[in-house]
């Protein structure tokens, strides 16, 4: 069994990308494409138990800030249990995170973010 601690020096930049972009978004209003900046950032960190946690937070946040109890109700199991699954390397592949779908659905990884897990492996 792999543990995963910590993100690839490489990796790191991509993930902050997407989170530069959830706040970028959120400045602007435009809440569809903020919410599509934390699935890919959920789907880039979910292997790193300290990134895979903090997107869940932030989407607790979300779910706050746009008044969704399903989201809000969704995301605190995923915040509590998705880092130790992140650490013992028990995750769902491709999941973006998000309380609109099932926690241990396996998703395909879009991809451009394929390529740069690939070259980041």
């Amino acid at each position: 069994m792999k543990l995963y601690i910590k993100m690839p020096n490489k990796l790191i930049p991509f993930y902050q990308k997407e989170l530069e972009m959830v706040k970028d978004n959120l400045k602007q209003d435009n809440l569809q494409n903020a919410w599509l900046h934390l699935e890919r950032a959920h789907i880039i960190g979910q292997k790193y138990p300290y990134e895979h946690s903090f997107v869940h937070w932030k989407m607790l946040q979300f779910g706050i800030k746009i008044k969704s109890t399903k989201e809000v109700v969704g995301q605190i199991p995923r915040l509590l249990v998705g880092g130790v699954k992140s650490f013992v390397g028990h995750i769902p592949v491709g999941n973006t995170g998000g309380a609109n779908v099932p926690p241990l659905k396996t998703m395909e990884i879009p991809e451009d973010i394929q390529e740069i897990l690939k070259l980041n492996a």
